[in-house]
């Protein structure tokens, strides 16, 4: 790991340049080297591999990247730090900085992000996508979400977010943290905390404990949903009012498609009591709801 990545060295850059971190941008710099390692480490880094990093800041991690893998695409919408990082990019050659926000909105990933992976992916033999990043808090949920469902389909996600993100990501049924988020991520991928991060390895402190999650998409987990479109937007209305019965946020969820008696119907055929809450069901239950939900709606 670069010996740049550390306290005294991000405050010193920054003061030359006349800049401080900037709190709209969530710039919130790790700075305690062996966790870097520990989030290095879990991407199990090849150089038949292409990265993809949102939140350059000055590049030290970036560097530490490019130093095993194939590709680094590298994004920062910080025009300040897109220059220092420029500068202490410039010798790797493999390295493609991109400035600009990563999202074109919370839905999408912005294109011309994607389009950079698929040439650098274009030109290494048997590439494989990885996202590795210190993401910044306030982009976290929609670039791992949005990450997916689009192609190139990324092989494993290693990054550094809010503790709580983490918690309810990787949330078991019937607890307070069990969400849309937490069916949506488990249901196509395998989600783990590998470590708890306070807030003193950062810089500046935030105010709240952060994670180092791994995401790794699951291609048999993935072939269970039909359709992920009607399953994403009809799973988010499904815990839309987490207190509501079940029965009452199927019926909100599908009006649409369906009537009261079939959903009754449905209901009944997988043994479900009227006063249950989709907080109760499993991963997989709601998966087999949603898509016997599916297959009842009349062809149009």
């Amino acid at each position: 790991m670069s010996e740049k990545q550390t306290l005294s060295f991000l405050s010193r850059t920054l003061e030359k340049a006349g800049l401080q971190p900037k709190t709209k941008y969530g710039q919130n710099f790790l700075v305690d080297l062996n966790l870097l390692n520990i989030l290095i480490d879990g991407a199990d880094l090849t150089p038949s591999d292409v990265v993809l990093e949102i939140g350059t800041g000055l590049g030290s991690l970036t560097k530490t990247i490019a130093t095993k893998v194939g590709a680094v695409i590298t994004v920062e919408v910080d025009r300040d730090l897109q220059a220092l990082a420029a500068k202490e990019l410039r010798s790797f050659s493999n390295v493609q900085l991109l400035s600009c926000d990563a999202l074109r909105n919370k839905n999408h990933l912005r294109d011309e992000v994607l389009d950079a992976v698929r040439a650098a992916m274009g030109r290494i033999p048997n590439a494989r996508f990885k996202l590795v990043s210190n993401l910044p808090y306030n982009v976290a949920t929609p670039i791992i979400s949005n990450l997916l469902t689009v192609a190139p389909l990324v092989e494993r996600m290693v990054v550094t977010i809010q503790k709580e993100l983490g918690e309810r990501i990787t949330a078991p049924p019937s607890c307070k943290d069990y969400s849309a988020l937490s069916v949506w991520m488990q249901a196509l991928g395998d989600c783990e905390v590998l470590r708890v991060l306070p807030p003193t390895v950062f810089w500046p402190q935030p105010k709240v404990d952060s994670a180092i999650l791994r995401i790794r998409p699951n291609p048999t987990k993935r072939v269970r949903i039909a359709d992920l479109e009607f399953f994403h937007t009809r799973l988010r209305a499904l815990f839309f009012h987490r207190r509501k019965f079940l029965r009452s946020q199927l019926a909100t969820a599908l009006q649409d498609d369906l009537d009261k008696p079939q959903i009754d119907a449905i209901m009944q055929s997988k043994g479900y009591a009227p006063n249950l809450r989709a907080e109760q069901l499993t991963v997989e239950q709601i998966i087999e709801l949603l898509e016997a939900c599916r297959q009842a709606i009349p062809a149009k």
